[in-house]
């Protein structure tokens, strides 16, 4: 049984990599089960037995993905030499993690108003993982004497990463975007680090 599982999670891995390559380049509305059974030399049944649907083989490949972005955030807690590191490490990785996969994320585009629920669990944890991530920083530094003393750093990054995610670029403030067009990341990103600059300042002594 145990070797049928392991083939079973081997073939099911080969079938989210595929997938992912497919959603990367194509995006989610260009991409279909047909191909991604073509692609890996399966039938279109064999596929939807792993599958039943391409919106669960979206969330499957999300998911993978998002452990390995959390995973990228886990390993540096505790790591960081100072404040600014920690939030421009922040900023810099979750930018070249949409950059990176900006085509994979046509199906946020697509769905922005009827995001799938297992989706937004996604986006929570993502988010809980980052909170964690520059809290720790913050009481760290704390502790140090380096900032002055901060009663509730898990409020104060929770409302900073609301902000964060607010940024926009001024020919889009005005209309109802919420995944921002692939030329305007570079911008966003820039003014997050003016962001990020001006947060840490006000912690400062």
């Amino acid at each position: 049984m145990n070797a049928v599982n392991d083939q079973q999670d081997i073939k099911r891995e080969k079938i989210l990599e595929a997938s992912y390559q497919r959603f990367l380049h194509y995006g989610y509305s260009k991409t279909t089960m047909n191909e991604i059974a073509s692609d890996l030399s399966l039938s279109k049944a064999l596929l939807y037995y792993y599958f039943p649907d391409k919106s669960q083989l979206y969330i499957a490949v999300m998911r993978k993905l998002t452990n390995d972005y959390l995973k990228s955030l886990e390993e540096k807690i505790g790591t960081f030499q100072d404040l600014k590191s920690a939030f421009v490490f922040q900023i810099n990785t979750q930018h070249d993690f949409i950059v990176n996969n900006y085509n994979f994320f046509d199906f946020f585009r697509l769905n922005e108003q009827n995001l799938p629920d297992t989706i937004w669990e996604i986006i929570s944890e993502i988010h809980q993982a980052e909170m964690k991530l520059l809290s720790n920083i913050i009481k760290t530094e704390a502790a140090k004497g380096n900032i002055r003393p901060v009663d509730n750093p898990e409020e104060i990054v929770d409302l900073l990463l609301d902000a964060l995610h607010g940024v926009r670029v001024r020919s889009v403030s005005q209309k109802k975007i919420r995944f921002p067009q692939k030329e305007h990341l570079d911008e966003i990103h820039t003014k997050k680090l003016l962001l990020i600059d001006i947060f840490i300042k006000g912690l400062m002594y």
